[in-house]
């Protein structure tokens, strides 16, 4: 069953192949959805410190009573924080907030703050990635990379490390797949983690993908999370809706070869401009 299927990164460490998010859950709602989440088997979850809900996503990863190494915890650098001390203070809290000693996967949340969206921050980005790549080799992060960043974000940071980002978040779904990203990241072992895979409910609507959906009999949301998928890369719904957060992760089907040249010849510009995740 897909839940119960890894991929695995260029340093060998497995991360499931679906991830549960958390962005724009209120705490009460993050802690009671991510509860849910993983009674219905998901192990991958993913928040940020900008989310302002780690504290309830630890807490509902403790009281699920799985234990820690069996839950890979994904958290993120706020965007607007470049430089090294800054992201050691950040990791600090950020794993107070989560009640744990080690994080899974560590992400740069932007190459620039989202209230300047473009500026070049790559000298503190760099900071940033040495950082994140000393508490890897302490072993407090299992496996560190980026968000929202494109290729000419990333090779600044392995010009001056020689370390290659291990995940790259970014924004995927039908519609809109952001091919050179995803491109570049193939050819880089980078593994692209798909955000808002459902585009925040803006395909769902979408006259080929209903008729595909009819054709499995599932949800057009669950064809969109298989659609990311089938192109190897990660989703990570979000819901805080029971049936939603359930449904989401029965994913074991696979799309026939003409029903995703179908899919792919979906664009929607109206997606074309990033979404803050």
């Amino acid at each position: 069953m897909v839940k119960d299927l890894d991929y695995v990164l260029y340093n060998g460490v497995k991360i499931p192949q679906v991830g549960f998010g958390t962005w724009q859950s209120a705490p009460a709602d993050a802690y009671n959805a991510v509860l849910c989440a993983i009674k219905a088997g998901y192990r991958h979850i993913d928040t940020a410190l900008v989310y302002e809900n780690e504290e309830a996503v630890g807490k509902a990863i403790k009281d699920s009573g799985i234990k820690r190494e069996d839950i890979f915890i994904t958290t993120k650098l706020p965007a607007d924080k470049k430089g090294y001390d800054v992201t050691i203070e950040s990791f600090n809290e950020s794993c107070k907030n989560l009640g744990v000693d080690y994080l899974d996967l560590y992400l740069i949340h932007a190459p620039w703050p989202w209230s300047n969206i473009g500026q070049d921050c790559t000298e503190g980005n760099i900071e940033s990635w040495k950082a994140m790549i000393d508490l890897y080799n302490q072993g407090k992060i299992r496996a560190i990379g980026v968000s929202n960043f494109q290729p000419s974000n990333i090779k600044p940071l392995i010009e001056a490390t020689n370390v290659v980002p291990m995940v790259n978040q970014i924004r995927f779904f039908l519609g809109n797949t952001q091919p050179k990203v995803t491109k570049y990241c193939n050819e880089n072992n980078i593994l692209v983690e798909a955000y808002s895979p459902l585009a925040t409910g803006k395909m769902l609507n979408n006259p080929t993908l209903v008729e595909i959906a009819k054709k499995y009999n599932v949800s057009p949301a669950k064809i969109c999370l298989r659609y990311c998928l089938d192109k190897n890369t990660l989703p990570l719904p979000k819901s805080i809706h029971d049936e939603r957060i359930i449904d989401n992760i029965l994913l074991d089907f696979k799309l026939e070869k003409d029903d995703i040249i179908k899919l792919d010849s979906i664009h929607d510009e109206s997606l074309d401009k990033p979404l803050r995740s």
